[in-house]
């Protein structure tokens, strides 16, 4: 008899580049990105095994927002550079907002996917 399968690390990590995919589709609206991370979690969805996994699309959000606290890491406001050859000013956000929800949304991900595995493994 063969035991049955869980959720597991690998599974979740899929579901964590859904998840971005997703969210970054969603914010940049576009379609090509869209339509490709469509196809991928429809793809994830139909395995019995890595669907087990898919509080991974939850870590998967807040690892983009933490890609955006990352990039916006100078703000708030206006922060002006000078080289040699050019100058220029950009605008940057407010960065804590962004590593808030992305750290709260990682853990969450992560503490939903343990506790999955925790009940998988009391199952058998």
């Amino acid at each position: 008899m063969t035991r049955p399968q869980g959720p597991t690390w690998a599974g979740f990590v899929l579901w964590v580049l859904a998840g971005a995919g997703l969210a970054l589709a969603t914010i940049s609206f576009s379609v090509l990105i869209l339509v490709a991370v469509a196809i991928g979690v429809v793809v994830l969805a139909t395995r019995r095994t890595v669907v087990q996994s898919a509080f991974g699309l939850v870590s998967g959000v807040g690892v983009l927002a933490l890609y955006v606290a990352y990039v916006q890491r100078k703000g708030p406001g206006t922060v002006c550079w000078q080289t040699a050859t050019a100058s220029g000013c950009d605008e940057y956000l407010n960065p804590w907002p962004w590593l808030g929800a992305g750290v709260v949304l990682v853990c969450i991900g992560v503490a939903a996917h343990i506790g999955q595995m925790r009940r998988a493994r009391e199952r058998v």
